[in-house]
């Protein structure tokens, strides 16, 4: 018997991509023929050597003239390979076709729109465009995915191996997991579904929810094919643009990091980060502590060697991340700093509880910049459309006219009082002002202070009170 009996159906598609049809397609399509080709009828393994490389399996998937250089574009391996039956031609629905000749079109299609929500024009449009018809480095990458998703095993770096029947995972969604959503409605488990799904590139362990959610969806048509989707009235709408590619690399740190932290104190990590300031790259060697989600970016907030070469925390976004993976270096390495050596050695690394003391102290993701008392003025009107009954940080609160004084004295150091002072006694009593423990020179608090201008005057502190002085006086220029 097969060790593979999974026809290319749109559910098992859906799963390969781990819930991100949609988007990878193509993708999922290449890992379903190299695993029918592995594990299926013919049965790869018998011919390939025990341990392979990227380099046998593609000369076993593409034909003899299919081009083998590591720096030609997709467009232009296509062109150059000469063979019309090499698989790099073969549209994504012709190898659907051939791996099920019995296969009905309308209904498979059917199925993909019911999973991606693509138009049938979109479907259409990708299934004419041959999956394989891509570079070298991508295909790489799915051995990696096949790696992480349980089909193949990692020997040494650039080595691969496959599974015995028993070892391989299954399709199956654990009978405690579908027991969790069968109180919903269909309308509410499609409600539920098109906000995770919004929602999954944050945490991509939700597509094992999402999963169940699909199946649930698809027994419920099985049963009752009347039944209609029926028409989204709530929408979830994030910033966050990553091509395809990225995000899966962003997805690959995340795995790679929660594998990291399922182990205690299992180690410190190293990589490449590109410096956006001066468009170059440095090397990083720091002790992982947890992940955000802000403002369109993934970040790691970490400790050990900073940007700068200091040893202190830092905020990494994941997306600039210049290293293929990261890399792992065990406690005995000579390349990690002798301050966290020791901190590991008297059981005091830093930890997730500590990254929330600090955030909760000030305003700011940034939560190792310095902490500075923020006052800012607005005009009732604005105030009460845009900025009264809002949450910011706990200690962004509103402060009558008349205790500005006492705030300025106390909090505020000697040499800026007398300036913040002199603000204050001409300021209209009537308008409305806010307090809050900033985080000094923390991007996502100037963004919102620019989204706020110009109603929102920052009085204090001065230095963000003149940088933005500057900013509108450059941006008035452009008009």
């Amino acid at each position: 018997m097969n060790s593979f009996p999974y026809p290319p159906t749109p559910q098992i598609l859906h799963w390969l991509a781990a819930g991100q049809l949609a988007n990878r397609l193509q993708r999922s399509i290449r890992l379903w023929v190299i695993l029918n080709k592995l594990y299926g009828e013919e049965n790869w393994t018998t011919d390939l050597a025990k341990k392979f490389t990227y380099a046998q399996l593609r000369d076993r998937l593409f034909s003899y003239y299919h081009p083998k250089s590591e720096k030609l574009n997709a467009e232009q391996i296509t062109t150059k390979c000469q063979d019309p039956t090499c698989i790099c031609h073969q549209s994504g629905w012709q190898i659907i076709q051939t791996a099920n000749s019995h296969i009905c079109q309308t209904q498979w299609q059917q199925e993909i729109q019911q999973l991606t929500g693509i138009s049938s024009q979109q479907l259409h449009q990708q299934l004419q465009q041959p999956p394989f018809a891509t570079v070298h480095r991508s295909l790489r990458d799915d051995l990696k995915q096949l790696t992480r998703l349980g089909w193949l095993q990692t020997v040494v770096k650039g080595e691969y191996q496959t599974l015995s029947k028993t070892e391989l995972p299954a399709p199956t969604i654990s009978a405690t997991a579908q027991a969790t959503f069968t109180q919903l409605s269909l309308p509410q488990t499609w409600e539920l579904l098109h906000v995770l799904e919004s929602i999954s590139f944050v945490q991509p362990n939700l597509d094992i929810i999402i999963q169940n959610l699909w199946e649930q969806i698809v027994d419920h048509t099985h049963t009752s094919p009347t039944i209609q989707e029926p028409q989204q009235r709530i929408f979830l709408h994030l910033d966050y643009i990553l091509s395809p590619e990225m995000q899966d690399q962003v997805d690959n740190y995340q795995e790679q990091l929660e594998q990291l932290w399922r182990i205690p104190a299992a180690g410190v990590v190293q990589f490449e980060y590109w410096i956006a300031a001066t468009a170059s790259k440095v090397q990083i060697t720091v002790y992982p502590v947890c992940l955000h989600y802000l403002r369109r970016a993934k970040y790691l907030s970490a400790y050990g060697i900073d940007p700068q070469g200091n040893i202190t925390w830092h905020n990494y976004r994941l997306d600039r991340i210049a290293s293929e993976k990261l890399q792992i270096l065990p406690w005995g390495d000579p390349g990690i700093p002798k301050e966290l050596k020791e901190m590991w050695h008297s059981g005091n690394l830093p930890t997730p509880e500590y990254v929330e003391t600090e955030l909760e102290k000030a305003w700011g993701f940034n939560f190792y910049l310095q902490r500075e008392l923020l006052i800012i003025r607005f005009p009732p009107a604005f105030a009460q459309w845009y900025v009264d009954n809002t949450f910011r940080h706990h200690s962004f609160q509103r402060i009558a006219y008349e205790k500005l004084a006492n705030l300025i004295t106390a909090d505020i150091p000697e040499t800026q009082q007398q300036q913040i002072l002199d603000i204050i006694k001409h300021r209209n009593k009537q308008d409305i002002y806010y307090q809050a423990w900033i985080r000094t020179g923390d991007i996502n608090v100037l963004m919102r202070l620019r989204d706020w201008r110009p109603n929102g005057e920052v009085i204090a502190p001065l230095s963000i009170r003149q940088r933005l002085k500057e900013e509108a006086i450059k941006e008035l220029a452009n008009y």
